[in-house]
């Protein structure tokens, strides 16, 4: 994290200036209470929801999504004109935007940025199979040709997660450790474990439309808070204008306080066990069918949420009303089956190695999911090591597949399946699996849309029959906010260039 230090943009000295002065002192600050705080500035190396969160307000990507989840222009001057035979995309880009060194975008640091994006982002590689090449075919012009069509495309590039911003050519290399952005707001101080000081970019080119981005408040400061009852009672005291990611107790609290309220995002995602399919126990079928077996996803959200109005026991990889939603393979979601688990650990030989469970208490419902799971599993006939971390370790852990063998996380519904990094080869998990791999593939190069439904049902199977990951239920997400803040609305990664505080 040390090494953060030295991402500081050319604001922290006027920044700085201006708080010996007392001026920053009458400016509207936003101060915003997190899990944690960012390992990285880059959100291209990174899809991490702390990341996105913080990163969004100062790097910016060609296109992003509106309300509704629908692709807009953001550095691109419009949507692209694609070809009928959908291999090429030419997308033109905005003139005037400004980086925060003060250099010019053109088409130049955008190719640029996008290959570096098909080489080390996560999602980035997904796409790079696809992708013939990227070409500036104007100052303000790039080109993008695929091999074959690739639907989820333009969502690739609009999201803010593993994502395809833009930097200056200049600075372009596998390492960025001074990120240079578009954004509206620019870092002005950063000191680790206590906080992240945006201050407002003057030279901000404003997007139109859907992608309009206000700069309202002056400056915004996330702060890292382990602990979401600590989070609850700076949101309730007004030492925090907004806070990320409560438990479920705090509602009512909330609910009845002067001072605060709660942002209930409904529905807003669900919890995982991500498997390690690279290394070790999880390899083996059976112990992953065992593990499917044995687990009671209704204990589990219950002890979690504790109330039904936070959960919905469901098996779709998309709710009820959603396009993907599908009934593909949800014979084998909640099977509670104890003796079925403990005859497929009989069938892989099981030898009673503990099958470790990575988990941190700074998500609270992934701890309490957690020990619901211990005991089922052991019931079965597993031998469990709980690693309890906090959130920073677990992120460093799950990057060496040595170090765990399920670790707990989660997602918000996204827009488009392929957004889902778990489904991918490249990812974390290695579910690198060839009928997953020709359906994944299937599904992301079919441009019918009923078509893609039809693919996807064949993969949400095949999730359940290879135990890809598991995915334990929906969950609604609960955030809060002072109840002077406006222009905030609950989101998984909340923005505050439009937001203020009324007297």
């Amino acid at each position: 994290m040390n090494r953060l230090i030295s991402q500081l943009s050319c604001a922290s000295a006027l920044a700085l200036a201006m708080a010996v002065s007392g001026h920053a002192q009458a400016q509207t600050e936003i101060d915003v209470a997190m899990i944690g705080e960012p390992d990285t500035f880059d959100p291209m190396v990174s899809t991490k929801d702390v990341v996105s969160i913080v990163t969004q307000h100062f790097v910016e990507t060609l296109f992003t999504f509106d309300d509704n989840w629908a692709t807009v222009p953001l550095l691109a001057a419009a949507m692209p004109d694609v070809s009928d035979d959908g291999l090429t995309y030419v997308i033109p880009i905005r003139e005037g935007v400004t980086f925060h060194d003060g250099s010019t975008m053109d088409s130049a640091d955008v190719v640029g940025s996008l290959e570096r994006w098909l080489k080390v982002a996560s999602r980035g590689k997904s796409v790079a199979a696809y992708v013939d090449s990227v070409e500036a075919t104007g100052d303000y012009e790039v080109t993008i040709k695929l091999n074959q069509p690739y639907a989820p495309l333009l969502s690739l590039l609009a999201f803010s997660n593993s994502a395809a911003v833009v930097y200056p050519e200049e600075i372009l290399a596998d390492h960025i450790d001074n990120v240079v952005g578009t954004g509206p707001y620019e870092i002005a101080d950063y000191v680790p474990d206590q906080y992240i000081q945006l201050v407002r970019f003057d030279g901000y080119s404003q997007p139109t439309g859907a992608a309009e981005r206000k700069q309202v408040p002056d400056e915004i400061r996330f702060v890292p808070v382990a602990d979401p009852n600590t989070r609850v009672e700076g949101l309730l005291s007004g030492q925090f204008d907004f806070a990320d990611s409560l438990s479920t107790e705090s509602y009512d609290r909330l609910e009845s306080s002067d001072a605060a309220e709660p942002l209930l995002l409904e529905p807003f995602g669900w919890p995982v066990f991500a498997m390690n399919r690279n290394k070790g126990m999880m390899t083996d079928i059976e112990i992953r069918k065992a593990v499917q077996a044995a687990l009671p996803f209704d204990d589990m959200l219950y002890a979690a949420f504790g109330d039904e109005k936070f959960y919905q026991v469901d098996g779709a990889m998309y709710p009820e009303g959603w396009v993907w939603n599908n009934d593909g393979g949800v014979e084998l979601y909640n099977q509670n089956d104890i003796e079925a688990a403990a005859e497929h650990l009989e069938k892989a030989g099981y030898d009673g190695t503990p099958l470790r469970i990575l988990t941190s208490r700074q998500y609270e419902f992934h701890y309490q999911m957690a020990l619901v799971a211990k005991a089922a599993l052991e019931a079965a006939g597993f031998k469990v090591q709980m690693d309890v971390v906090d959130w920073a370790t677990l992120a460093e852990r799950r990057n060496n597949p040595d170090l765990w063998d399920i670790y707990i996380t989660h997602s918000p519904f996204l827009p488009e399946p392929a957004l889902i990094s778990s489904f991918s080869a490249q990812a974390l998990e290695g579910w690198d699996e060839p009928v997953k791999n020709e359906i994944f593939a299937r599904f992301n190069t079919e441009t019918d849309p009923e078509a893609r439904k039809a693919a996807f049902k064949e993969l949400q199977t095949e999730l359940y029959e290879d135990v890809g990951f598991i995915k334990v239920g929906n969950f609604n997400s609960l955030q809060g906010k002072s109840r002077a803040l406006e222009g905030v609305s609950a989101s998984p990664w909340p923005k505050f260039w439009n937001a203020s505080t009324s007297e």
